[in-house]
């Protein structure tokens, strides 16, 4: 039996073990998730076993794992979206690389917050109890298929045929019914009007877990942000942009911690030819604020600036 099928009140083993699980994850080289990712999982976990999965919405968990006041909105602000696909995916990869042999199988399905767990031993047992069965029931079986098929023959030759007139009257009406085939193309039409935009992967610059965790934070930021603008599409890293009639741009970075100040520069290049057509500098004093606070304002500075067309303007103003 799996562990989910148990419901939130797990044994005290049940609960041993996925807490075993939970630090074998966590421990692991191949989880590629910042800090903020293990505290997020840490506590959905914790929450799941305490039988409070209830309360895993996105508002109490950006209030608990992200240090967001009451007025927080997940429509304006995705950071509890973005960092649940984060987790969803390196649980996926921990799992294929060399996680596929654990007692224990951690999961967080889409569509909400709450994880799921399941055991090797649950999934085998599930495996043998669908197992078909063998021997006597092979007769029975056979016989059964027997007498529905004289039950159904003298009802489905009828249908058939009636299936087959109805058929014929509907086929020449279809030039007269099917929507035109101009509709199909609207979509890649629309497509193909719009400014293609590749979010590149930032840099971290120095030794820093910081500035490695805000290049990946704010690379995620911009791609929720942009995403909603509608004269952009956004792509992911690595495609040709050849769905869009103009020019691909890619927006590129780099982040550097010194301290508790941030220095990112920022820029956008034209891939027909590689000239730079935006660039900026951003400087911020990260004391006394949350990283994410951080990512958020400039993200949408940097979306209002490229939205707007502005030419490079200097360096904004520490804060």
């Amino acid at each position: 039996m799996t562990l989910e099928e148990k419901g939130h009140s797990l044994a005290s083993q049940d609960r041993a073990g996925v807490r075993a699980q939970l630090d074998r994850i966590l421990a692991s080289a191949e989880f590629h998730v910042p800090e903020r990712g293990r505290h997020f999982l840490e506590y959905i976990v914790e929450e799941t076993l305490e039988g409070r999965s209830e309360q895993l919405k996105a508002y109490t968990i950006a209030q608990a794992v992200f240090g967001r006041d009451a007025s927080f909105d997940a429509q304006n602000d995705p950071v509890v979206r973005i960092e649940a696909g984060r987790i969803r995916r390196a649980l996926e990869r921990y799992y294929l690389v060399c996680g596929s042999s654990d007692p224990i199988r951690i999961t967080v399905p889409k569509g909400g917050y709450s994880p799921h767990f399941s055991s090797a031993e649950g999934v085998s047992d599930a495996d043998e109890t669908a197992a078909p069965p063998s021997g006597g029931n092979k007769r029975s079986n056979s016989d059964q298929l027997v007498g529905y098929r004289d039950l159904l023959l003298p009802i489905g030759v009828p249908a058939l045929f009636g299936t087959m007139a109805i058929l014929a009257l509907i086929r020449p009406l279809e030039a007269y019914l099917s929507p035109p085939e101009t509709s199909s193309a609207a979509a890649p039409s629309t497509l193909k009007s719009k400014t293609g935009i590749m979010v590149e992967p930032f840099t971290a610059l120095g030794d820093n877990a910081q500035g490695t965790n805000f290049a990946s934070g704010l690379a995620d930021q911009l791609i929720a942000k942009l995403m909603k603008v509608d004269d952009f599409v956004v792509f992911a890293p690595g495609r040709s942009g050849a769905e869009t009639s103009g020019s691909l741009l890619s927006l590129q970075g780099s982040a550097l911690v010194e301290g508790t100040v941030l220095h990112l520069h920022v820029r956008l290049i034209n891939g027909a030819d590689g000239t730079v057509v935006w660039a900026n500098r951003y400087e911020r004093e990260l004391r006394n604020q949350a990283i994410l606070d951080v990512e958020n304002e400039i993200a949408e500075q940097i979306v209002k600036e490229i939205r707007n067309g502005r030419k490079p303007s200097g360096a904004a103003s520490a804060r």
